[in-house]
């Protein structure tokens, strides 16, 4: 098959869409992406993208198409700037650009509006079938930026939403709350619907297990820090552990991140609370080598809680207990794989009561062994890419 893959985002930003198109690739197919300029998650373009030398190029076996756009910056008009200068850029590019493909394929990030240059392409060209992957759904994560249900901008997103949801021929997800969110709150039923759970990169496979050494028990989160991730509810829960031997390690950066070191300094937790700065995915390893378990925190927002985030997947790829503080699909997961504990999200008395449970069980190993016989039988590359090579083909039938 000849695909389109339309994201926003694309290497060296941290997600799964390079490794999914290379592995369709490595299969057979001719993959072309038209995504934007790097900039995840801090704004800036990595100098070696400033210039034009890597705006048409060919890696891993995939054509990369990049188009210009405004970088992120902090507040809601800075993201918004972000989102519509690359659905701008990418349509102009779909609407003359060669358009001979079999497929079509929107990786949906947010924002969903990323979708409209896929559907450019479609009115254009002869591929007339639009498969769509929602790993965030719309307008649900608005909500959890702090935009009120009832504005008008939410209102009118969620019919924007709903049009291109029902645009796509089928819709691939990751959670298997997704498909109730867009049955009944969107109302979309006439329409085929995939699961497709995410997978962890192939270097989390071979953590070793962790080597007691100083008689700490390690907690540590890795990702992005921004309002959905509720970081702040790890800092607050430190304060109220009382277990000694316990250490905090925060790995990552966002927006967020300085709300939380300050909220660190107020609460004095500097013997207890590290942070480190965001690192390259193959530099993480030994983060989750220290760790006992890792841990994942989550707004406390009806429809953030369908979500299932992808560092559950490495988490569980590599062997390790899980800590959590969520609610919806990411509790479900946990307890159903019993790879850990997993307090309702934001708040902090509870998280500090399971990570002192936790660390007085130290019952880290069995919980990191269950963890990875789930991700073999749920989670595994092989298996995503199998169903969404099969949703690709059935585009063309």
């Amino acid at each position: 098959m000849k695909i389109l893959v339309v994201c926003q985002y694309y290497h060296p930003e941290p997600f799964r869409i390079h490794e999914v198109c290379e592995e369709l690739a490595r299969r057979g197919h001719s993959v072309t992406v038209l995504t934007g300029l790097p900039n995840y998650p801090m704004g800036v373009i990595p100098d070696e993208y400033k210039g034009k030398e890597h705006r048409d190029e060919t890696v891993g076996g995939v054509h990369v198409i990049r188009v210009k756009e405004r970088p992120r910056t902090p507040g809601k008009a800075g993201l918004a700037l972000n989102y519509v200068s690359f659905v701008w850029h990418a349509s102009i590019k779909a609407l003359f650009m060669k358009k001979d493909f079999d497929a079509i394929f929107v990786y949906q990030l947010s924002p969903v509006l990323m979708a409209i240059p896929a559907y450019v392409a479609k009115w254009t060209g002869r591929c007339k079938k639009t498969g769509l992957y929602c790993l965030d759904l719309w307008p649900a994560s608005l909500a959890s930026m702090g935009i009120s249900e009832k504005s008008f901008f939410y209102r009118f997103m969620k019919r924007v939403s709903i049009r291109i949801y029902k645009g796509a021929n089928v819709i691939g997800y990751t959670s298997r709350m997704f498909e109730e969110y867009f049955t009944k709150e969107l109302g979309i039923r006439s329409k085929r619907y995939v699961h497709i759970p995410q997978f962890a990169d192939d270097l989390f496979s071979s953590v070793p297990p962790k080597e007691k050494e100083d008689g700490h028990i390690d907690y540590v989160f890795a990702g992005n820090i921004g309002m959905m991730q509720s970081v702040d509810t790890i800092i607050k829960a430190a304060a109220l552990v009382k277990d000694d031997r316990i250490r905090w390690h925060i790995v990552g950066d966002g927006f967020a991140l300085d709300e939380c070191r300050q909220l660190c300094d107020e609460m004095k937790l500097h013997d207890k609370v590290t942070f480190y700065a965001r690192v390259p995915v193959e530099q993480m390893p030994p983060f989750y080598r220290m760790a006992d378990a890792m841990i994942v925190t989550l707004a406390d927002n009806e429809l953030i809680s369908f979500t299932l985030p992808g560092k559950i997947q490495s988490y569980m790829a590599a062997g390790r207990a899980v800590l959590a503080s969520a609610n919806g699909e990411t509790k479900a997961v946990i307890e159903e794989s019993g790879c850990g504990r997993c307090a309702a999200a934001q708040d902090e008395k509870a998280l500090a009561e399971i990570a002192d449970e936790m660390a007085a069980a130290d019952d880290f190993r069995r919980m990191g062994e269950a963890a990875r016989k789930y991700y073999d039988e749920h989670f595994t590359k092989k298996r995503h890419v199998d169903l969404l090579e099969e949703m690709l083909k059935g585009l063309t039938e």
